[in-house]
């Protein structure tokens, strides 16, 4: 793979999930919280957030495999929910930072988009309006994902986070549980499925329609 090629398809990813997780950290430190502070966690340098499996590994693996969508995951930043202002507010918004994050940086790069076309009409344009298409579609694809109802993804947070009941922190804690259906659902699944001639890829399907919604309001 050039280094072109590695800039456009695999910086996109890795700033759309390092700013997502710095969006959880930053927003619980403006609401109270500052241990994402105490652990260094409060920058943008991408070392201090990548996880080598999520961040790396993961997107790598989809793209050279195909499976036609992108996704992963930096290092969670450490939050201690109990220190926020206002707690159950604090838990949805602390949760949805990232989501929001993503749908602005994808915003964001969808304007610039539009002004591609003042750029000279060479190899420059045509790498910059790629990497500008792979920021939209990897933070919408990173959005919608996060915003499944699976722990240990924020949607589960949003949705239960701030109930203190026994259900509900019994949900949000069984975040092996979730990474495992995850696991299940979007790779295990298919490569059954592909081995019988089957499309069990819902899981992939979901995000490729969920995104193509959304894209199409960006775009």
């Amino acid at each position: 793979m050039s280094f072109v090629s590695l800039i456009v398809n695999f910086v996109p990813i890795i700033l759309a999930i390092v700013l997502h997780e710095l969006a959880h950290g930053y927003a619980a430190y403006k609401l109270g919280d500052n241990t994402a502070k105490i652990y260094g966690r409060l920058t943008l340098n991408p070392l201090s957030h990548v996880d080598i499996f999520g961040t790396v590994l993961l997107p790598a693996l989809l793209y050279f495999s195909q499976a036609g969508f992108m996704f992963g995951w930096a290092r969670p930043v450490p939050v201690n929910f109990a220190n926020l202002r206002h707690f159950r507010l604090g838990v949805i918004i602390v949760a949805a930072a990232g989501i929001v994050t993503n749908l602005a940086l994808a915003g964001i790069a969808a304007v610039l988009l539009k002004f591609v076309d003042i750029l000279p009409p060479n190899a420059v344009q045509g790498i910059t309006g790629l990497f500008l298409l792979n920021m939209v579609v990897f933070n919408i694809v990173l959005a919608i994902f996060n915003a499944l109802p699976i722990p240990p993804l924020d949607g589960s947070k949003i949705l239960f986070g701030w109930i203190n009941k026994p259900w509900a922190r019994n949900y949000i804690g069984a975040e092996r549980e979730g990474l495992a259906a995850i696991v299940l659902l979007a790779f295990i699944l298919p490569a059954v499925g592909n081995s019988f001639g089957v499309n069990l890829n819902v899981f992939g399907q979901l995000l490729i329609r969920s995104t193509k919604s959304v894209l199409s309001l960006f775009l």
